[in-house]
């Protein structure tokens, strides 16, 4: 396993390579459909947040206030990536995002951003949302919830330790574009 502690540099995400299996520790930001689109149609981001080579989640967490009037991850499982595909080259460009957590991938655009501007993809476990919530140490901040509501809003977490899988680097690799070539292959021999 191959720790990524912040600060998330642009060095370290291009020593990443398809296939690691890495655990980050440090500050990231969940981002869903309503976030994306927003930024992506020139919307602004509160002070508060610099996504400046940060990492973005494609997640929409579970999150409770606690018996002292704290924010507490219940649940915090990837969503699917492709959703934000129209979008996420813009982002990785605009905001110089180093990494994006989701499942399922992306697709051509966003690899050939990854590749540009220093980013990888890094797949989350799916259905593993409790588990991944136990990685998530503390809520420092909810931002946009009036306008997008809880599981659209942007959530920054410190995380420590919170597993995933390289599966598109910055060099051009895609671990979702072989595995649908090999099945493409396989299924045309079956045909």
């Amino acid at each position: 396993m191959i720790k990524l502690i912040a600060p998330f540099t642009e060095e370290k995400i291009r020593a990443l390579k398809v296939g690691d299996e890495v655990l980050i520790t440090g500050k990231i930001f969940t981002g869903r459909d309503a976030v994306h689109k927003y930024l992506y149609e020139g919307g602004k981001l509160p002070p508060e947040v610099n996504l400046k080579d940060g990492i973005i989640y494609h997640c929409g967490p579970v999150v409770i206030k606690d018996e002292k009037g704290e924010w507490k991850v219940m649940a915090a499982g990837p969503t699917t990536s492709a959703r934000e595909e129209p979008y996420q080259a813009q982002i990785i460009k605009e905001f110089n995002i180093r990494g994006i957590i989701g499942k399922g991938g992306m697709c051509d655009k966003t690899l050939r951003a990854c590749k540009e501007f220093g980013c990888v993809y890094l797949h989350g476990v799916g259905g593993a949302a409790q588990v991944l919530a136990e990685c998530i140490k503390k809520v420092n901040g909810v931002y946009l919830m009036e306008k997008f509501g809880s599981p659209e809003a942007i959530w920054e977490f410190e995380v420590e330790n919170f597993p995933v899988v390289v599966t598109m680097d910055s060099h051009g690799n895609s671990l979702h574009k072989e595995i649908y070539e090999m099945s493409s292959n396989e299924l045309a021999k079956r045909l």
